[in-house]
């Protein structure tokens, strides 16, 4: 039986940036009737005035009355009590699903949340779609071997997972014991639940989240740390970033991954060490709204977003906003606790008990990768890009996963050994201090057998948690790191450049948009266009637009010479790919630039336009215009 689409749908959200996500989700399933309430006290006069509504779905934190408050205002009233009632929460973690089941919640959905989840969720609320089957425990593969299904996502600190991967696909490593099957997911939602029902075995997970599972009986134990370090505060570009500093984050929202993370542990000790009050809850006392948003969305939710004012997030997600011109940077999370721990790598009980042999061998392994990355950045940045964006959807670079994997304060995996007492520091600072999740028994949760042999031998690091007014005003204020900092923005230029000669001047275009260069030929002529469209060419029967770049650029135009040339172009300034040929004066050669030696294009005024221009390259003593294509021909 499959859900009406036409059915009403009453969303109780305060946060209008999230309404307007969850609308447009919503929308993309094919939902158009979506009445708006902005808490759930206008969600309650609008049941009661207007009535007709088939689905309410409603955040948890809300002001004047927030979702639970209303779910229980809706049960007890005979009008609404067989609504279907779908409750949408930052604050995942298993008590307060439990706490919503018991007040009459027909289904809970973590944000962040993808239209699948969501669309999963509306069927369960209707008690339609598909039932859920049964976890089928520990499978065998066909050698004959287990297999071991691994959940992870796509950022750097589940790597290791990759460069395994890597070395199994080219044969480079033949695991005895185990056939490996890698699942990447687009959130940690459907990672927690995979780990939880058993259709995965293993899982590459935040830390307070494992705990949390664990907590509530899913039979689990961590076995290795993914890595340490390895994330990134950063500040949207949206607003005057002066002193005093702290007004730039005041009565903004604040993105982190997921309410059981140590992202937003982070985040709440450098707000209340700057003297601002970051939480999840709403209220008059809050500085800084926290909203919980999916890693690889988080740049495209600050860039469209004005009232967001920063993220906190695994690499390389930050780095390459940066690298885009989205984000600066604020700081790196080993500036606040040196060394923390992050992610996790967790086994269910049903696997490791009976093939711990495998287990084993897959602790050896991904420390043996550990080690690699360390070791070989550049050659595990290639591997980074192939496991960590395999459907080119992020548009992931080398060289951000070269800048993320050598930055000294980034990500280290050359000492994954699990430290209770690193466990121990953050929850305790999660629980105590912040009031989030519940203290484990960590010598329960935690199998250091597997580790104990392969990190035999290896050097062990000392985490350190600053305080403060160690790290508050170093952080805050830009301060040396300026010049390193603003490289990483030049991160998705560096590369390969053809160069060529117009009048006096050498520029650049990168490498990956020529197909190739031919010798100047004669154009057929097309009647009122532009002057500096000079025409089109039978190129091997394709049909070849002629643009003379030195018109396009409003240049002195000047008479062909026989070192003049055409280089045909890919570009993307109609729908579609299209092929364009440009004619220069020269072409010299191709060049490699590095970020440090590409510099944002000087301002020249708002008269005169600037944007085609991807930076000034240094080469020697000159200095090489590298050119956007796109937008110069557009």
């Amino acid at each position: 039986m499959s859900l009406s689409k036409d059915i009403t749908i009453l969303l109780a959200e305060d946060a209008l940036t999230m309404r307007k996500i969850e609308i447009k989700t919503l929308n993309s399933l094919g939902y158009t009737k979506i009445i708006e309430a902005g808490d759930g006290k206008i969600a309650a006069g609008i049941l009661e005035e207007q009535g007709g509504v088939d689905l309410v779905i409603s955040d948890w934190n809300m002001p004047n009355m927030g979702g639970d408050d209303l779910l229980i205002w809706m049960r007890a009233d005979e009008r609404f009590k067989e609504i279907p009632f779908l409750m949408a929460t930052g604050q995942a973690d298993r008590g307060q699903a439990e706490k919503a089941k018991s007040h009459g919640a027909n289904g809970l959905i973590a944000k962040p949340f993808s239209p699948a989840e969501l669309q999963a969720k509306i069927e369960e609320c209707f008690g339609v779609g598909e039932e859920k089957k049964a976890a089928a425990g520990p499978q065998m593969g066909a050698s004959g071997k287990v297999k071991l299904r691994a959940a992870h996502i796509q950022i750097t600190d589940h790597l290791i997972l990759g460069v395994l991967k890597h070395w199994i696909a080219k044969g480079e490593v033949t695991p005895e014991h185990f056939e490996l099957e890698t699942r990447c997911m687009p959130s940690w939602n459907p990672v927690q639940e995979a780990l939880d029902s058993g259709e995965v075995d293993a899982a590459f997970v935040l830390a307070p989240i494992a705990m949390d599972l664990f907590n509530y009986g899913v039979p689990i134990k961590l076995v290795l740390f993914a890595h340490r370090s390895g994330s990134i505060c950063t500040r949207s570009k949206y607003g005057e970033y002066k002193e005093p500093y702290q007004d730039f984050f005041k009565n903004r929202s604040f993105l982190i991954p997921h309410k059981m993370s140590v992202h937003h542990m982070l985040t709440h000790m450098f707000f209340s060490g700057i003297g601002l009050k970051a939480s999840m809850e709403k209220g008059d006392d809050v500085d800084v709204n926290l909203e919980v948003v999916a890693p690889i969305n988080m740049p495209v939710f600050l860039k469209e977003n004005e009232e967001a004012c920063g993220f906190m997030v695994a690499e390389p997600i930050g780095t390459k906003s940066i690298a885009a011109g989205i984000a600066e940077q604020q700081f790196l999370s080993n500036q606040l606790w040196q060394y923390h721990p992050c992610c996790v790598v967790t086994v269910r009980d049903d696997f490791s008990g009976p093939h711990e042999a495998a287990v084993q061998e897959f602790v050896d392994l991904l420390v043996k990768a550990g080690k690699f990355v360390a070791e070989r950045p550049d050659a595990a940045a290639e591997i980074a890009v192939a496991f960590l964006d395999p459907e080119k959807k992020l548009g992931l670079k080398v060289p951000v996963l070269q800048n993320v994997l050598k930055e000294p304060e980034g990500i280290k995996t050359n000492d994954l050994y699990p430290a209770i007492s690193d466990l121990d520091k953050m929850q305790h600072y999660m629980h105590d201090v912040m009031g989030v999740g519940s203290l484990v028994d960590l010598d329960k949760f935690v199998d250091t057998r597997f580790a104990d042999r392969a990190c035999e031998g290896l050097p062990r690091v000392t985490s350190a948690i600053l305080q403060a007014g160690d790290f508050a005003a170093k952080i805050l204020a830009p301060g040396d790191e300026a010049e390193a900092v603003g490289a990483k923005a030049m991160l998705t230029r560096e590369g390969r450049y053809l160069t060529f000669m117009l009048k006096d001047q050498e520029f650049g275009v990168n490498i990956l948009k020529v197909k190739e260069i031919i010798k100047m030929m004669d154009f057929v002529e097309v009647q009122q266009a532009p002057s500096y469209a000079k025409g089109v060419i039978n190129l091997r029967d394709h049909v070849i637009p002629i643009i003379d770049l030195r018109a396009k650029l409003a240049m002195e135009e000047t008479e062909y010479t026989d070192r003049s040339c055409i280089i045909i172009v890919e570009t993307d300034i109609q729908s579609g790919t299209n092929h364009l040929g440009v004619v220069v004066d020269a072409v010299s050669e191709v060049l490699s630039f590095k970020a440090s030696e590409i510099e944002e294009p000087p301002s020249l005024g708002g008269a005169i336009r600037t944007d085609y221009i991807l930076g000034m390259a240094k080469s020697g003593d000159k200095v090489k215009i590298l050119l956007d294509i796109d937008k110069a021909l557009s």
